[in-house]
C-alpha cells in the first residue's frame, strides 16, 4: 500500500517550516472547502484529504514519524519503536521465512510486537499488497477544520452561533460498525470481539485485522447503507461558543464533533477556524483597542470630557486642556479581554481636532482671531 504524499498534497517541500505548511494549508482549504463547493464530491475529497495532511504536518511529533515511516506510521497502533527493531532484525538477515507459511515460533526477550499497518511489515508477512489495506479494528475518527466568519464585535464580546457543516456521519443503520447482524451483541467467534488475530514472524508475533470481521469484532454481514465503513454523507448543525477575545485565526476546540470513528471508535474532535472582519473605527493589536476621537477646537483648548465606546459601554474620556491633533490618551482595561488570562488589554484613543467646515463671517473673524496667539512660526521645525 504505498504512502501517501502530504508534502506534496499542501504543494510544499519536504523542509517546509511550519508557517509555510499552514499557509499552504489555508490558502488550498479556502479554496475546496465544501462550503465554497457545495455538491463538488472531488472538492470534498480534495479537502479532506488537505485536513488529514495537515493534521499530521502541523503535530511536530507525528510529522517526525510522518517523515521516518510515511502515512502507515499513521494507523492506528503504530509503534515507532518496535518498527524500528523489527527493521534492525530484518538488515540483520533475520526474515526467517520459509516456504508455504512464516517464519516461525520463534521466542523472544523483547515479548509479543503488534503492528497495524506498517508497509515493511505486511510486505514481509503476506507479500507485496497483502493484507495491508484491510480495515483495522475500532479507531478514532479524524479531526476537522472548518473556518466561521465572524463580526469585529463577537470576536471581543464573544456569542453563541449555529452552524451546519457537510461531513460524514456514524451510520446509523449498522452504529458505525459497517457489520449488520441480527443480535446486537453478536460478537465475532474468530476473534472473540478484539478485531485483531495474531501470526508470527522470526523472534516477533505480530497482529493483524481480523480476516472474518474485517477488524469489527463483530460478526454479521457487510452493512448495505455505509457499505462495511460505518460512515454515511450527511449534515450536522451545531452551536458553537465563540469565547471572549478571540482573534482573527483563533481555534475553537469542540471535543467529539469531528468524523465519526471507525469500527465503532470514537469521534474526532472539530477545530473551528474563526475569521474576524474588520471594523470600520477601530482597530486590533493583540489584547488593544486604537480609535481616533474627533473634538471641536474649543474642546481642545479648554478641556472636556467625551463619551468612547468601549467593550464593555461607552466610558467618559477627560481631554485635558490644550490638548493638541493627534494627542494620544489611554484608558486603561477598557481593550479587548484575553483569550487565556481573561485580564483586557487598554484603549488607546487619538485626538483628532476637528474644525468646522463653514464660510460664515463670524467664523472666519474668529479663526482669524485665534492665529493671533500662536507663539511664532507653527512650521519653524519642518526642514529636509
Amino acid at each position: 500500500m504505498a504512502s501517501k504524499d502530504f508534502y506534496g498534497i499542501l504543494g510544499v517541500k519536504k523542509n517546509a517550516a511550519d508557517s509555510e505548511i499552514k499557509k499552504a494549508y489555508r490558502k488550498l482549504a479556502r479554496k475546496y472547502h465544501p462550503d465554497v463547493n457545495p455538491g463538488n464530491k472531488e472538492a470534498e475529497e480534495k479537502f479532506k484529504s488537505l485536513s488529514e495532511a495537515h493534521e499530521v504536518l502541523s503535530d511536530p511529533e507525528k510529522r517526525k514519524i510522518y517523515d521516518e515511516f510515511g502515512s502507515e506510521g499513521m494507523r492506528a497502533g503504530f509503534d515507532p519503536e518496535q518498527a524500528r527493531q523489527y527493521r534492525q532484525w530484518q538488515d540483520a538477515g533475520g526474515s526467517g521465512k520459509r516456504a508455504g507459511g512464516f517464519g516461525g515460533g520463534f521466542s523472544s526477550d523483547q515479548g509479543e510486537f503488534r503492528y497495524s499497518g506498517f508497509e515493511d511489515v505486511f510486505s514481509d508477512l503476506f507479500g507485496s499488497g497483502g493484507s495491508a489495506g484491510a480495515a483495522s479494528g475500532p479507531a478514532k475518527g479524524r479531526d476537522i477544520e472548518s473556518t466561521l466568519e465572524i463580526d469585529f464585535n463577537t470576536a471581543i464580546k464573544g456569542a453563541t452561533t449555529r452552524i451546519t457543516l457537510q461531513m460524514d456521519l456514524s451510520c446509523a443503520n449498522c452504529g458505525g460498525t459497517g457489520r449488520v447482524s441480527a443480535s446486537k451483541d453478536s460478537v465475532c467467534k474468530t476473534c472473540k470481539g478484539t478485531g485483531q488475530t495474531k501470526v508470527a514472524q522470526g523472534p516477533f508475533n505480530f497482529s493483524q485485522p481480523c480476516p472474518e470481521c474485517g477488524g469489527t469484532g463483530r460478526s454479521g454481514e457487510i452493512c448495505p447503507s455505509c457499505k462495511g465503513t460505518g460512515v454515511v454523507a450527511g449534515a450536522e448543525t451545531i452551536d458553537v461558543n465563540i469565547p471572549v477575545g478571540v482573534n482573527d485565526g483563533s481555534r475553537i476546540r469542540l471535543s467529539g464533533k469531528g468524523g465519526p470513528g471507525r469500527a465503532g471508535g470514537p469521534p474526532g474532535d472539530l477545530y473551528i477556524i474563526t475569521r474576524v472582519a474588520t471594523h470600520p473605527i477601530f482597530k486590533r493589536e493583540g489584547d488593544s483597542l486604537r480609535v481616533e476621537i474627533p473634538v471641536t477646537v474649543s474642546e481642545a483648548m479648554i478641556g472636556a470630557e467625551v463619551t468612547v465606546p468601549t467593550p464593555e459601554g461607552p466610558v467618559q474620556l477627560k481631554i485635558p486642556k490644550g490638548t493638541k491633533s493627534g494627542q494620544r490618551l489611554r484608558l486603561k482595561g477598557k481593550g479587548v479581554p484575553n483569550l487565556k488570562t481573561k485580564v483586557p488589554g487598554d484603549l488607546y484613543v487619538t485626538v483628532r481636532v476637528q474644525t468646522p467646515s463653514t464660510d460664515n463671517p463670524e467664523a472666519l473673524a474668529a479663526a482669524h482671531t485665534l492665529d493671533r496667539f500662536y507663539r511664532g512660526d507653527i512650521r519653524r521645525d519642518i526642514r529636509l
